[in-house]
């Protein structure tokens, strides 16, 4: 492996996590919403499970999803009904006021960012493919773990920045100032999101 595979992972890496998917629009949301220390610590928790996808299609988890259809199957339904879920009270609580914030636990924040990631199992798929495209078939362990790591930093420093830009009170009060039509989008967004990995072929 050469800098020259890391930088071109990174490169991918970084349109993907730009891309508006579930992730995105959540990180996005509690950044706003609970604070800079939520978004950051929900940032974590995203990174994490990234990084665990990449890893497992580094050892070879795509295989198995396509030797055990069922096994990726339950992963898809159940992260479908999961964003799903998050959509619906995202859409229900679009008219309350927003509560004060308060001191956020650093372990729930962490699983609901997780928890967002492991509702995408195609991410193990998207892995593998960058992975064959970018990176040599014969990685050492070494090489593995480095790219592992290095995913989880890039992550990991993404919702950091996103988080330090969006807690600022003018990104808070733009939010409050349109609160409803926002926090409705955000739901059915994250309901088609949810939709497509339902009903997906794939």
């Amino acid at each position: 492996m050469e800098l020259a595979h890391l930088i071109a992972f990174n490169a991918t890496l970084a349109a993907a996590i730009l891309s508006p998917g579930p992730a995105l629009i959540y990180a996005l949301r509690v950044s706003i919403v609970e604070g800079r220390r939520a978004g950051i610590l929900t940032g974590i928790g995203l990174g994490v499970v990234a990084a665990m996808w990449t890893g497992l299609a580094l050892l070879g988890l795509d295989r198995v999803f396509a030797l055990v259809p069922f096994a990726y199957g339950a992963l898809k339904i159940g992260g479908a009904l999961y964003l799903l879920w998050v959509a619906w009270t995202t859409w229900r609580d679009a008219r309350a006021p927003l509560a004060a914030a308060h001191p956020v636990r650093a372990g729930r924040a962490i699983l609901r960012g997780a928890a967002i990631n492991l509702a995408n199992p195609k991410s193990v798929l998207f892995a593998a493919a960058v992975l064959i495209v970018i990176f040599p078939a014969d990685l050492s362990p070494t090489a593995m773990g480095a790219i592992v790591l290095n995913h989880l930093a890039i992550e990991v420093a993404f919702y950091t920045i996103l988080a330090t830009a969006l807690s600022r009170p003018a990104a808070r009060a733009a939010y409050l100032g349109a609160k409803t039509a926002l926090d409705r989008f955000a739901g059915i967004v994250l309901a088609t999101l949810g939709l497509k990995l339902l009903f997906s072929r794939a």
